[in-house]
């Protein structure tokens, strides 16, 4: 890769948002506190943005009996990407496997319970650990990992409903880039390819991709078909994005499953009384949190969104007599719960201190006349200086910038 190009492996090292270790092994990297302040706060976006569109979060173990998989069918088509059973205990005969993937366990949380027709659409949403076995020579960075954290979602609703509930997810995920400053560079109808990977059953892949060519006509978006590229279970639309360099990958998809209701025996009570199947939707908005994070950082260079970045605010106090008046500032900033820090003389020249913070949001110098007014000379990251404010005002305005989770500085 061009050296000249945000890469998120480098960036992620010099930010210090994350690392590995041999030890811990390949493609299982662990997240430093900055990192982890981006993480937990897509995360806690991403959660709130489905509560507002009427999902339920649940939790999920991460392990599941071989049998669970060989019921979803994943043992059959895809056990070449997952980990080995694992006994329970040298006198067990039951083997329990790292899941590959959340719908399985999504599929046994719906059947838990009976529904009616009247529940439906039902939308469970999980931010949870899936785990793959991915081959060393493909792993790289948060890009390809072993050990995923993926914002998965499955709705289960009526044949009718499907098309309305795959544009609605279409929808979400597009909200979420413009708030992320991401950009799809095209949308992809994923379709089976030769080869005994899919499962073989002509009349659920032609119903299923009927009902995605008409979500993606009624949504607008250009989209074009692509062989080999579906999950073995069904088509897919998926959603690509391009890093610095040009390479495409998937960041967001949204599927129609008829196979996964009928291997779980899933039903609801319709209004004529009888039992009928749910269709299974499957959608993810950012997709992997480690692949959004990585994509996030390249298309950023670092400088994340206001409400994004692991720093926020710093105060910088142009002489130590000014420092006690900084350090105040900084204490109302986090109590309006922003994220700040204080960056006092004696961490160098303040033109030093200024450099050092270029990929914060948001300055706040102090020097002698600001501190005796009660005011801070404010500098955005991207070279504006909207002047002296009220140190109040100011805080206030930041935080109502940064509860906005847009990717503008300064309205």
């Amino acid at each position: 890769m061009d050296d000249r190009l945000p890469d998120h492996r480098r960036l992620g090292r010099e930010l210090d948002l994350f690392d590995t270790d041999p030890l811990m092994g390949a493609g299982l990297p662990y997240w430093l506190p900055d990192g982890a302040v981006v993480r937990h706060t897509l995360e806690e976006y991403i959660r709130e943005a489905e509560r507002r569109a009427g999902y339920r979060h649940v939790y999920s173990p991460a392990l599941g009996k071989r049998e669970l998989y060989e019921i979803s069918g994943h043992w059959a088509h895809y056990s070449d990407d997952m980990y080995p059973p694992m006994k329970l205990g040298p006198h067990e005969s039951e083997e329990v496997v790292l899941r590959p993937s959340l719908c399985p366990h999504h599929a046994l949380i719906y059947r838990s319970r009976s529904h009616s027709h009247r529940e439906l659409p039902l939308r469970i949403a999980e931010l949870g650990g899936m785990y793959r076995a991915e081959r060393s020579g493909v792993l790289g960075g948060l890009t390809r990992v072993r050990a995923i954290q993926l914002n998965d979602a499955h709705i289960f609703c009526t044949l009718e409903q499907s098309v309305q509930e795959a544009r609605a997810a279409l929808e979400l995920i597009a909200r979420a880039y413009a708030d992320l400053g991401i950009e799809a560079v095209r949308h992809r109808l994923s379709l089976p390819g030769a080869g005994g990977k899919y499962v073989a059953d002509p009349g659920l892949w032609r119903r299923a991709t009927e009902l995605l060519r008409e979500v993606l006509d009624a949504s607008g978006v250009a989209y074009e078909e692509a062989e080999g590229e579906a999950a073995f279970y069904g088509p897919k639309i998926d959603v690509q994005i391009a890093d610095p360099a040009g390479r495409e990958s998937t960041l967001s998809t949204v599927q129609i499953d008829f196979h996964q209701p009928a291997r779980f025996d899933l039903h609801y009570i319709g209004a004529d009384g009888a039992k009928h199947r749910p269709v299974m939707v499957h959608r993810s908005v950012i997709g992997s949190v480690e692949r959004a994070v990585a994509h996030l950082v390249e298309v950023h260079a670092g400088a994340f969104p206001a409400w994004l970045a692991p720093l926020q605010l710093v105060v910088l106090p142009v002489a130590e007599e000014q420092a006690g008046q900084a350090a105040a500032v900084v204490q109302q900033a986090l109590e309006l719960g922003l994220r700040a820090e204080l960056a006092g003389p004696g961490q160098g020249t303040l033109g030093a201190r200024i450099r050092a913070a270029r990929l914060v949001p948001y300055q706040a110098v102090i020097g002698a006349r600001e501190a005796e007014a009660g005011l801070a000379a404010v500098r955005l990251r991207d070279g504006r200086r909207p002047g002296e404010l009220p140190v109040p005002g100011l805080l206030a305005r930041i935080a109502a910038q940064v509860a906005a989770r847009g990717t503008a500085l300064w309205d």
